[in-house]
């Protein structure tokens, strides 16, 4: 079966192609400009994992559309779309690690505590004061350390669909720490934060903390960073995901604009928030669900415009 957002973005790319056979597509070659279309590409990848492609006037030809995309010189963002699709990975990239994340040895649960808990009791305030309830320590599972590395941290799980520790935040109480977030090394390109608590079927949030993620409450996906992961792009691309929400920092903005381009380009509904300098986790759930039902869908015009000002 051909995968809707492959072809999407090969269009995008060489225009609207014409289905020949064997999942192969027709295209007019741009290496030889012949006026017909010429250039085939086939858009299931084979045993080996290659899109095999020739062109029937100049005898161009390769085996990935990845090296289809260099050759023309395609820009990086439209490449790195490619590769999200495909699952891509390249030998400089970093290699999936397979070792099991668990939790510290020292980590307990922010429930059930004794009343002479006074580690406990700290950690309690600094999430009152975050905004975070006794429901969202249950939900996500919230604990705390009180020796070991993560001394002084709160910790924050996050599972994957199937209920299993992919990742977690280990945040430091203490408000003049050096270091205010720790975390076990894994490839991140390779996980999706906080997971099990996804539906697919319904608009996504895409914001950039855990604390955000959690103060947003709905659906919302925590990047752990400022790019979005390889294993998340597979999941957005998919025809389920119809509306997704770009929540990032206003100094990422220009991150924020790659990604809804890239979404609007795979034909998705794409609204971009305004967060006017503050956090989710900062302005709680009640102002960010109003800013979300303010926000705008985004055009390829106001996307052009909002790139323009940036420039």
């Amino acid at each position: 079966m051909i995968n809707a957002a492959l072809l999407h973005t090969v269009n995008s790319v060489l225009g609207k192609g014409k289905e020949t056979s064997s999942n192969n597509y027709a295209y007019k070659c741009p290496f030889c400009n012949h006026h017909k279309p010429k250039l085939e590409v086939n858009m299931v990848p084979n045993l080996k994992g290659e899109n095999p492609w020739h062109c029937w006037v100049c005898n161009a030809k390769g085996k990935t559309l990845v090296g289809l995309f260099k050759k023309i010189k395609v820009t990086s963002d439209k490449i790195a779309e490619l590769k999200s699709i495909l699952g891509f990975t390249t030998k400089e990239e970093v290699v999936h690690d397979k070792t099991k994340v668990e939790l510290p040895k020292e980590y307990k649960p922010l429930t059930n505590l004794a009343r002479t808990d006074i580690a406990a009791k700290h950690a309690l305030m600094y999430l009152k004061k975050r905004g975070i309830n006794k429901s969202d320590i249950l939900k996500y599972n919230i604990g705390y350390c009180e020796e070991g590395r993560y001394n002084n941290r709160i910790i924050i799980p996050s599972y994957d669909a199937n209920g299993e520790l992919n990742y977690f935040i280990a945040r430091d109480i203490n408000p003049d720490s050096k270091k205010k977030y720790d975390a076990p090394k894994c490839n991140k390109n390779e996980l999706i934060g906080l997971e099990y608590f996804i539906n697919w079927d319904v608009p996504i949030i895409l914001c950039e903390g855990i604390f955000d993620a959690i103060a947003i409450k709905r659906n919302a996906i925590p990047l752990l960073g400022k790019s979005i992961p390889k294993a998340l792009m597979l999941k957005l691309v998919q025809p389920n995901v119809k509306t997704v929400y770009v929540s990032l920092d206003r100094d990422a903005l220009k991150d924020a604009l790659s990604y809804a381009e890239q979404l609007l380009n795979l034909g998705k509904d794409v609204y971009l928030i305004d967060l006017q300098d503050k956090d989710p986790s900062d302005m709680g759930f009640e102002k960010f669900t109003k800013l979300v039902h303010e926000a705008e869908q985004l055009t390829l015009g106001q996307l052009i415009y909002k790139k323009l000002e940036l420039a």
